[in-house]
């Protein structure tokens, strides 16, 4: 064989090693891009109302992502939660969940038969509607980049979600939002004096998200984002005004403080 010949074929079987370790390295490449995950953490909180409390039963998670459908949350801390516990900023941990694909579209919460509400130190059956036991489906567009961790908070708001009927008795027909902390632009503040017995509402278009004060008339309002129209409310037996405080900007992600609002 001369020279040439030979260099040839060592060439050209250089070439098919190096071809052959580029699609290994590939290969290689695209099975660690599959195996990535994204770690999603869900809360439970609540927009509050004016009941003594409010129990829910929360017995599953189930999320939806575009490349692996529906899929159950597990492990999954169900239980009976009182709504009213976690208000103004206060959650309790439901669930974190290993994700592969790259974004989830709904989740569905499934609700157990125990949940009541407690009106004037008296126990009322929170009846749920046919269907909602199945599942509540939320819809949540929310892109995944692999390795990263979130946060998915479920916001039941327990005065929307409570009604009475003619005959004094209660029916539950849940209102849930879910946002993440990619979502949630915060309103928070004070409202003076105590005696006010305010409710704090966030208007945009006809939406409208609230919050009772707690007992140092601290209250957080999550899960907003736009320009908002701020009525603190003056309860029924306080002789105090009203008060509006219009065009309230809260971007995504951030929390915007408006301090002490002292109602005259």
């Amino acid at each position: 064989m001369n020279t040439n010949k030979k260099t040839l074929l060592q060439l050209s079987f250089m070439a098919v090693m190096i071809m052959g370790l580029v699609y290994a390295c590939n290969k290689d490449d695209l099975n660690n891009k599959s195996n990535r995950t994204s770690t999603v953490n869900f809360y439970l909180t609540d927009a509050p109302c004016d009941y003594d409390n409010v129990f829910i039963d929360v017995q599953a998670l189930e999320l939806h992502t575009d490349s692996n459908g529906w899929q159950a949350i597990t492990p999954f801390n169900s239980g009976i939660y009182d709504l009213l516990e976690l208000s103004n900023g206060l959650d309790t941990f439901l669930a974190s969940e290993e994700i592969a694909g790259d974004s989830i579209t709904q989740i569905r919460l499934i609700l157990g038969s125990q949940n009541s509400v407690v009106v004037d130190s008296m126990s009322y059956d929170l009846k749920v509607p046919s269907g909602s036991q199945s599942g509540l489906k939320l819809n949540l567009h929310m892109a995944l980049e692999a390795d990263k961790s979130y946060t998915v908070w479920l916001d039941f708001d327990a005065c929307k979600s409570i009604v009475k009927t003619g005959n004094g008795k209660y029916i539950l027909k849940p209102v849930i939002r879910a946002y993440s902390e990619l979502t949630n632009g915060q309103l928070t503040g004070y409202v003076m004096p105590l005696n006010a017995d305010a409710t704090v509402h966030a208007i945009e278009n006809g939406d409208t998200f609230s919050a009772i004060p707690d007992t140092t008339g601290y209250w957080l309002i999550g899960g907003l984002n736009g320009t908002y129209d701020v009525l603190f409310e003056a309860g029924d037996t306080s002789s105090l005004n009203d008060e509006t405080v219009s065009g309230v900007v809260v971007p995504l992600g951030t929390t915007i403080d408006m301090d002490t609002i002292t109602l005259q």
